[in-house]
């Protein structure tokens, strides 16, 4: 039973050939019963809802950085760290003590590195301290914003966002607070940001 279970998750990443014209609600992507408000209304909001130690979201990583570089101007992407596990917390606290510090992107790709290649957690205070060290934060101030009350109410209002996309996994994409994308729903990683641009640009002609 563990074996075929393990399989049908495994499936739900294999990449299958889709066709633009073929997605719709529940193929391709899913719609959210309530809109969620988007920060700029002016802009098409794109959210990559994600955790660190996820290994989806790791191998999600390069295809992100190449649709990354092809993003319009009217498109405003950002992350959004989910904590659906205990062990999710610190990682969620550490993109956010990175955010305001304006190093995040420096350290994405090093952070997922660490976790999944080299296989250490970083899910304690202490060992993100010591991994902040190497980009210059000094363990007291990496603590100050790591135990803030700026953390913690993004986390807060993370969570609050991320319950009313209704979703329930990573990495998942939310489009302009209407729709929810997955690798299940395009079937594959490699589909995502295909069922994304479809939605990008069905917001567009509205």
């Amino acid at each position: 039973m563990i074996k075929l279970f393990s399989a049908f998750i495994f499936s739900l990443f294999l990449t299958v050939p889709v066709n633009a014209a073929e997605f719709s609600d529940g193929n391709g992507y899913t719609t959210i019963k309530n809109p969620v408000r988007t920060a700029d209304p002016s802009k098409i909001e794109v959210t990559e809802i994600f955790w660190y130690g996820c290994p989806h979201c790791y191998q999600l990583e390069p295809i992100t950085h190449a649709w990354e570089k092809t993003i319009a101007d009217d498109v405003d992407f950002k992350f959004l760290p989910a904590v659906f596990g205990r062990n999710w917390l610190a990682h969620a606290k550490a993109y956010y003590v990175a955010d305001l510090l304006g190093i995040e992107s420096k350290m994405r790709d090093d952070i997922f590195h660490t976790i999944h290649v080299e296989k250490r957690s970083l899910n304690s205070e202490e060992d993100l301290a010591a991994f902040f060290a190497k980009y210059g934060v000094n363990e007291d101030e990496f603590r100050k914003h790591y135990n803030s009350f700026t953390v913690n109410s993004r986390l807060t209002q993370a969570d609050a966002k991320i319950r009313a996309y209704g979703a329930r996994g990573v990495p998942g994409l939310i489009v302009n607070g209407k729709y929810l994308v997955t690798a299940q729903t395009a079937k594959g990683n490699a589909n995502i940001y295909k069922v994304v641009d479809f939605l990008i640009e069905k917001e567009r002609q509205k």
